[in-house]
């Protein structure tokens, strides 16, 4: 019989939670994965512990074990909290400042192995414009920042990002594998004011062109519905790519522009333990591996709304 902590905190958190979505919801992981270990516990019971109709009801072998199974989650549990306040694990919230589409690229991933890594630290994500992510990280709103093209020594570089043109799928130029500048000046160019200017001024000044915008706004959400909408055309970071759907479509820039993107404390002040720790296991991971992961479960308080994610077009990002 090969029955793990795994399988029954997922038999134990369907029960309580009453559903398989809202179980995924509460250990962090995917529907999917508490599916896989309830039916792994199944297996090797030989029998099936939960009713498969509508709502949450065990079998009668799943009442024979359920006491059983909370005590082994119980001691577990138990066991766990001896072992951090021994070793001195790092605890308490941890608040995060970051753009867009750092939250949507980045974030994830990391939020993901902090779960894992450090379970009694819980991670509070701030998405704001450039700007605000600098100011909240200067005035102690928050204990860590995703910072654009601001190198630290104590910080870590997550990743750099490349810059691509964000067309319409159905735009003459869509499957392109690579286009110039020039070639979207029949387009009017919808530019984000939220932090990526500067990057977009940088690729037409290396075509040796003016920037003209035919639109310019701060919601990246905005954005990409215009472009959506067929209303103009965009230059953006690869992390965009987080946020698109089959509508859209990110092709390489012959001008090449990046941004480094900085996870980082604050300057002048002392480091909460716990961000010190959570910059530090980044420094184990190669920042090439870093974006476009999902499946996380964050908090995430914003100053405006967010484009969630339906598929993944062409894109490189870096």
């Amino acid at each position: 019989m090969n029955i793990g902590i795994s399988h029954l905190r997922a038999f134990v958190a369907v029960l309580d939670c009453g559903s398989f979505s809202l179980a995924a919801a509460e250990l962090g992981i995917s529907q999917s994965a508490v599916s896989h270990s309830v039916a792994t516990l199944e297996r090797s019971l030989g029998a099936p512990v939960f009713v498969r109709s509508s709502g949450v009801r065990l079998t009668v072998l799943g009442e024979q074990i359920l006491v059983h199974a909370r005590q082994v989650v119980g001691a577990y549990g138990a066991i766990r909290d001896v072992a951090s306040r021994h070793g001195g694990q790092p605890s308490g919230p941890v608040r995060i400042a970051a753009t867009p589409t750092a939250c949507q690229g980045i974030l994830p991933q990391l939020l993901h192995r902090w779960q894992h890594e450090f379970p009694l630290v819980q991670v509070v994500v701030l998405e704001g414009d450039d700007a605000e992510v600098e100011s909240w990280l200067d005035e102690g709103a928050v204990e860590l920042a995703v910072l654009i093209d601001r190198p630290s020594d104590a910080g870590v570089r997550l990743t750099t990002d490349h810059f691509h043109a964000l067309l319409g799928s159905d735009h003459p130029l869509a499957d392109e594998a690579e286009i110039d500048i020039a070639d979207l000046d029949d387009d009017p160019m919808i530019v984000s004011t939220s932090g990526c200017e500067e990057h977009v001024r940088k690729v037409y000044q290396l075509a040796h062109r003016p920037l003209r915008p035919g639109h310019r706004v701060r919601d990246m959400g905005t954005l990409l519905a215009m472009v959506r909408s067929g209303l103009g055309v965009s230059v953006v970071p690869g992390l965009t790519s987080a946020m698109l759907d089959h509508r859209l479509v990110m092709i390489p820039l012959r001008q090449y522009v990046s941004r480094d993107l900085t996870l980082t404390g604050p300057i002048g002040r002392p480091w909460h333990k716990a961000a010190q720790v959570l910059v530090e296991s980044c420094r184990q991971v190669p920042s090439q591996s870093l974006p476009g992961q999902q499946g996380a479960r964050l908090t995430l308080t914003t100053s405006r709304g967010t484009v969630r994610r339906t598929r993944t077009a062409r894109s490189e990002a870096g």
